[in-house]
C-alpha cells in the first residue's frame, strides 16, 4: 500500500508555451515540491520547455532570482535587436544570460527524462529534442514567431513549439504509476480583453527611441488595437483552441488552467506576481485532486 501511495505522487509534468505568462510555471513547480509529490519526468513547449529544462537542470531557484532583476531597462538589454525581414531579434542574449548560471548539459545526462517541442516552417511538423544540447533545445523551442530569428537545423527551420502543440501532454515519458500534470497558462476571457481594447488609454511618456518605442508596442500598459496586438489576440485564439483539444485527448490527472488576462507575453519584469499565480492555482488545483481521494 505505501507502494502505491508513493507512486501516486510521482508526477509526469508538462508545461505549457505562453511567454512571460509561463512563469507562472515556477510557482507551480514549486508548489508541487512543497506538497510533497515528486516529479519524474518533464515536457513542455516554449516557456515550458525553458523552465522545465531550467528545472531539470538543478537551477531553477537560481533562475527564479536571476528573472526578479529584470526590469523594462534590462529587457531591452536582453533583446538582440537585428531588425531582419523575418524577426526583429536574434534571440541569442537571453540563451547566454541564462547560460551563465545554468551550464549546458546533455539532455541524456539530465536526471530525469525531459522532452523540448519546436516547429519545423518547412515541413509544419513537430520536432521533439530529447538527447543532444539542453540549450539548443530550449533556443529552438522559444522561437516566437516573427519575433526571434528562426533556428535552421538539419534541413529545418524551426520556430516556437507552442504553434503546434502549446501544451505537450503526448510528449512526456511517462512511467507506471505516475499521474499526469499539466500546466497551461494559455487561457484568456477573450470578451473581457475586448472590452478593455476600447477603454481610452491613459496618455504615454514621450520617448523617441526606437527599441523603447517597440517594447511598448510589444509591452502596452493598455491594450491598443494595432498590427501587433490583432495577430497576437488570434493566436492566442488558436492556441487556446489546441490545448483544449489535447486536454480532452490525454484527459490528465491535474490540469492548471491558469486565466492570464492581465499579463502578455513580455511582461517578465511583473515576474513575483506570475510566478505567485501559478502557486496559488497549483495550490487550488491539487486540493480538488487528493479530495477525490
Amino acid at each position: 500500500m505505501a507502494d502505491v501511495m508513493n507512486r501516486k505522487k510521482n508526477v509526469a509534468l508538462v508545461l505549457s508555451s505562453g511567454g512571460a505568462r509561463g512563469l507562472a510555471h515556477i510557482g507551480a513547480i514549486e508548489e508541487l515540491l512543497a506538497r510533497g509529490y515528486r516529479i519524474t519526468s518533464i515536457a513542455g513547449s516554449s516557456m515550458g520547455a525553458l523552465v522545465g529544462g531550467v528545472f531539470a537542470a538543478g537551477k531553477l531557484e537560481a533562475f527564479r532570482e536571476w528573472v526578479k532583476t529584470i526590469d523594462k531597462k534590462r529587457m531591452l538589454e536582453l533583446i538582440d535587436f537585428s531588425l531582419s525581414i523575418n524577426h526583429l531579434a536574434k534571440g541569442d542574449r537571453i540563451i547566454e544570460a541564462i547560460m551563465e548560471f545554468v551550464p549546458d548539459v546533455a539532455i541524456e545526462d539530465l536526471p530525469i527524462p525531459y522532452c523540448a517541442v519546436a516547429t519545423d516552417l518547412t515541413s509544419g511538423r513537430e520536432v521533439l529534442f530529447n538527447k543532444g544540447s539542453l540549450f539548443k533545445a530550449i533556443r529552438a523551442s522559444i522561437t516566437l514567431p516573427t519575433f526571434y530569428k528562426p533556428v535552421e537545423r538539419d534541413g529545418m527551420v524551426l520556430i516556437d513549439g507552442g504553434v503546434i502543440n502549446p501544451i505537450p501532454l503526448n510528449r512526456v515519458k511517462r512511467q507506471e504509476g505516475d499521474i499526469l500534470v499539466g500546466v497551461d497558462v494559455n487561457v484568456h476571457d477573450f470578451k473581457s480583453q475586448w472590452e478593455e481594447m476600447h477603454k481610452s488609454p491613459e496618455p504615454k511618456k514621450d520617448d523617441t527611441s526606437l527599441k523603447t518605442k517597440i517594447l511598448d508596442m510589444i509591452t502596452p500598459d493598455d491594450i491598443n488595437l494595432n498590427y501587433y496586438t490583432v495577430l497576437s489576440r488570434a493566436s492566442r485564439m488558436m492556441i487556446h483552441q489546441n490545448s483544449i483539444l489535447m486536454a480532452e485527448l490525454m484527459k490528465p490527472d491535474i490540469l492548471v488552467d491558469i486565466q492570464m488576462d492581465k499579463y502578455g507575453v513580455f511582461d517578465f519584469y511583473k515576474s513575483e506576481k506570475i510566478v505567485a499565480l501559478g502557486q496559488k492555482k497549483m495550490s487550488q488545483a491539487i486540493n480538488r485532486y487528493e479530495s477525490r481521494g
